[in-house]
């Protein structure tokens, strides 16, 4: 008899705990279920730090993050729900978390946390469990399981996640445009031999996405991009004339016009299609572009004329280049350390500053992953001056989530800060290895002019006795207009030069091989 009392009294505290629990949770029930989330999420956040009943703990910790989110605190939510898919399927609410994970991601289209976070959850032990989640939400999940496979170049794995995402799914454009970009990769394995296979795919892909139709998530600018693919696709293969029709399709003035301006310059160029490489870069060196950070473009165009043979273009060109990129090599030199500091990298980008280049502080911002990270921020910090300022003000509820939301921003500054140092790399790279493309011209020209002038020939009788001749107009409804050094808004990305050549003609014996 003794013992049994032992054993009533040892459980005794529990049982209460429990009851209380129940309790709190129906109250907390019963607000949220009336719409009463201030009431609710402090309730919620009570049992779910008890150390009572887990079934009611776990289901507590679910209805806070469903809370948080009804309250508009998107940032807040997710790092509850987070909480919950990290936890594992044992947790009582595991699938309704990896749903309401989705949705915060969709609606703060956060492209780097959420997506890592459903890559580690997403494994073998759990996979039977979510085949079983709505349609919709596992599409979702695929295509950002894929982008982090992608951005890892773990090729057969993305194409297989980004295959899964049915037709009907709102995400469905975005997943074809990146298995595209997957299959038309020349590190996916199986390349060269299954390469004309692969390509085939990869030109499905792109068209796949290019004939969705709405509804989709960020429809207009995903078939941008895949317009922008395919034109890369053509290109690798020699296509160039395929690849100048996909590129003269991205709509002028959208974001990614300057890119496909830039590309379409090269296909141009290959396609020996001299006066149409200089009528894009002529576009993109429009004061519309002024800002713009194109340094490979000056490199082109100098080729362009080198190859014409008009050497003193090619050394104006290059004196251009001089002029607008060399001061900004040095004014990279002191944030390319490699144990630089990570805030402050990303500071240089996030803040408004002059100790970048302007044209190299554009292109930073202009990355989408870094966009990503200052929206998320922003957001968290309008949270966090919510819930220090609201219903909550001075709570154990606000005052935990607050802290949760100062260490997501540590990890944000840490991710945003990475991406930007590699970004001010890769600038200062670009600017270093197009230097020396340029000086190697300068050279190359110096060595043809002097050749041409032992060999006796008259480069500038020779221009002259050439005449310009008005570019062949694509069809009836085009005009012809001289360009007198003024960029009109109707006339830009319509440009076609005319070239004269300064190449003396070779002699039969040159000619052959």
């Amino acid at each position: 008899m003794k013992r049994l009392l032992h054993i009533l009294v040892v459980l005794a505290p529990f049982a209460v705990a429990a009851q209380q629990d129940s309790g709190g949770y129906n109250r907390a029930l019963a607000a949220f279920n009336a719409g009463d989330f201030d009431t609710a999420a402090p309730l919620f956040f009570q049992v779910s730090e008890s150390g009572g009943d887990a079934d009611t703990k776990g289901k507590a910790e679910f209805f806070l993050a469903q809370s948080l989110a009804k309250k508009g605190l998107p940032v807040s939510a997710f790092i509850s729900y987070a909480a919950i898919v990290n936890a594992g399927p044992s947790h009582p609410s595991y699938l309704k978390a990896v749903e309401g994970l989705v949705d915060m991601q969709q609606q703060l289209d956060e492209q780097n946390l959420i997506p890592s976070i459903l890559n580690q959850a997403y494994s073998e032990e759990v996979r039977d469990k979510w085949v079983t989640l709505p349609k919709e939400v596992l599409a979702r999940i695929n295509y950002l399981v894929g982008t982090v496979s992608q951005r890892r170049m773990r090729f057969e794995e993305a194409r297989s996640l980004l295959e899964a995402v049915p037709k009907d799914s709102r995400v469905y454009a975005k997943a074809r445009y990146l298995l595209g970009v997957v299959l038309a990769d020349p590190r996916f394995p199986g390349r060269p031999g299954e390469g004309e296979a692969l390509d085939k795919e990869a030109l499905a892909a792109f068209n796949a996405s290019l004939s969705s139709n709405e509804p989709q998530v960020e429809l207009k600018a995903t078939q941008h991009l895949a317009l922008i693919g395919l034109g890369r696709l053509h290109y690798r293969r020699g296509e160039y004339a395929d690849a100048t029709v996909a590129y003269e399709k991205v709509p002028r003035y959208t974001r990614y016009w300057d890119q496909s301006l830039f590309e379409n310059g090269f296909a141009r160029f290959q396609n020996e299609d001299f006066g149409g490489a200089l009528g894009s870069l002529q576009a993109l060196h429009a004061p519309q572009f002024a800002g713009a950070f194109q340094p490979e473009s000056w490199i082109l165009k100098s080729t362009v004329y080198y190859y014409s043979c008009l050497y003193d273009e090619v050394k104006t060109t290059l004196a251009a280049f001089d002029e607008l990129y060399g001061p900004m090599a040095k004014q990279l030199e002191p944030f390319t350390a490699e144990d630089g500091d990570l805030v402050q990298a990303y500071n240089l980008v996030a803040a408004e500053n002059r100790r970048l280049p302007r044209p190299v502080y554009l292109w930073l911002r202009n990355n989408e992953r870094i966009r990503e990270v200052m929206r998320v921020l922003a957001k968290l910090d309008e949270e966090k001056r919510d819930l220090s300022g609201g219903p909550w003000r001075g709570t154990p509820l606000a005052t935990q989530t607050v802290a949760s939301l100062e260490d997501v921003r540590g990890t944000l500054l840490q991710v945003g800060g990475t991406l930007a140092r590699s970004r001010i790399r890769e600038a200062a790279d670009n600017l270093r290895t197009f230097s020396d493309q340029a000086e190697i011209i300068r050279v190359q020209t110096a060595l043809d002019e002097k050749d041409l002038l032992q060999a006796g020939v008259d480069q500038k009788a020779l221009l002259t006795r050439q005449s310009l001749y008005r570019p062949k107009m694509p069809g009836a409804a085009w005009n012809y207009w001289k360009f007198q050094g003024e960029f009109w808004i109707d006339e830009i990305g319509y440009y076609q030069y005319t070239l004269k050549r300064g190449c003396p003609a070779k002699t039969a014996e040159q000619q052959q091989p």
